[in-house]
């Protein structure tokens, strides 16, 4: 199982011009690797007779060219320019596939990263050592004793990160799941979470807190000057907001999803179409504020680390207008109604609680094992077969 560890850096002034040097070095490589992609493409559309594209022959073309068209790149460690080409290739393979759209070509500010193979180079407590520039220090030791297949050093803001992928043989650093049974969890807008239990837990909501400075810092820094120094600063005053938006939204959603996998050993959730509820002008930005599709992934793959499971809802499963009592279902529940009282049997339910525990009854009752497929049996409520939750990890940063 690979499981990367993301640790910051903390190089100086020289050490992190090297980095930006190799960053940029590697986003050259593959832009020139995807124009030329397209156009080797075009011509053997053109003519069967010439080469198809791929990812080891643009390889070889870029190595037998940049002594004499880019002898920058020899400043920066070879893997640099080469992992970019290889990347491309296995964006190329997504996209055939159908997993990924085309790729884009990369933006300087945005992609700025690079990737060295294990051989290239070495992790000695709180440092590693980069090709060309020797060690630099880490803010924290590799968590991990296992097999160390590569690492990516990546910029965001005006701060330095290594991902360090490991490979252990199994999740034995992990405790199990607690056993305190079954948990329904209804994610939502004004709390992130309401579990079964009743537990409500609430959202930072970063982005809503931060507002008002977000919005001075992009008026600021489109009153500058392009190019100018002052530009420079406001976009990089910018970025840091953003980035510390991202970094508290991320550690409530670890601190939740650490502690739901590690009391409960099944947790069911909903299948939400987070793509559509956006779409909605008047919620889209509280949505995209609590990070619903973030949530679901960190649960499976913790869950499959402690030895739980994730039981995925059907995404037309109507948890909110159904009744957790006896079962009755309400022709229509606005979002505007937080509570309402069954017709059936009299029972006044809070709309989020309702839902978590008729999640819970369905991760309880349904016959799905623990991949999720095969979605029949007596306790399936939908006509539709449930979506699968992941088994099995193959790559989840820590």
């Amino acid at each position: 199982m690979l499981i990367a560890h993301r640790i910051a850096l903390d190089p100086n002034n020289v050490q992190a011009t090297y980095l930006a040097r190799a960053a940029g070095t590697a986003r050259f490589a593959y832009n020139w690797a995807l124009a030329e992609w397209k156009r080797q493409y075009g011509a053997w559309k053109a003519d069967n007779a010439l080469p198809k594209p791929s990812q080891a022959a643009l390889r070889r073309q870029l190595n037998a060219i940049k002594r004499e068209r880019f002898p920058w790149m020899l400043e920066v460690t070879k893997n640099a320019p080469q992992m970019a080409i290889i990347q491309l290739g296995q964006a190329f393979q997504n996209f055939f596939a159908g997993r990924a759209r085309y790729p884009a070509f990369r933006k300087k500010g945005v992609h700025d990263r690079f990737t060295l193979t294990n051989d290239q180079f070495d992790i000695d407590g709180s440092r590693i050592r980069i090709p060309n520039l020797g060690w630099v220090r880490m803010r924290e030791t590799l968590r991990f004793q296992a097999k160390i297949m590569s690492a990516t050093l990546s910029r965001v803001a005006d701060r330095w990160f290594v991902s360090i992928a490991v490979d252990t043989p199994d999740s034995s650093h992990l405790p199990k799941a607690k056993n305190q049974g079954e948990a329904g969890v209804d994610l939502g807008v004004s709390a992130l979470a309401t579990l079964s239990t009743g537990e409500t837990i609430p959202g930072p909501k970063p982005h809503k807190a931060l507002l008002d400075r977000l919005r001075r810092l992009s008026r600021s820094l489109s009153r500058k000057v392009k190019g100018s120094a002052n530009r420079r600063k406001a976009k990089a005053k910018l970025a840091k907001l953003h980035a510390r938006i991202a970094a508290v939204r991320s550690d409530a959603l670890h601190k939740l999803t650490t502690d739901l996998t590690r009391r409960f050993h099944t947790i069911g959730i909903e299948d939400l179409n987070v793509r559509g509820m956006v779409k909605n002008r008047h919620l889209a930005r509280s949505i995209a504020d609590m990070g619903f599709f973030e949530c679901r992934r960190q649960l499976e793959y913790k869950a499959a680390m402690r030895g739980g499971r994730v039981v995925v809802a059907d995404r037309f499963f109507a948890s909110s207008k159904t009744c957790s009592t006896c079962g009755h279902k309400l022709g229509d529940l606005p979002l505007s109604v937080r509570e309402w009282t069954c017709p059936a049997c009299g029972v006044i339910h809070d709309r989020d609680v309702n839902a978590a525990v008729n999640l819970k009854t369905m991760a309880v009752s349904s016959t799905v094992p623990a991949c999720g497929e095969d979605g029949s049996g007596s306790g399936r409520k939908t006509r539709v077969k449930p979506a699968s939750a992941k088994q099995e990890v193959s790559f989840v940063p820590v």
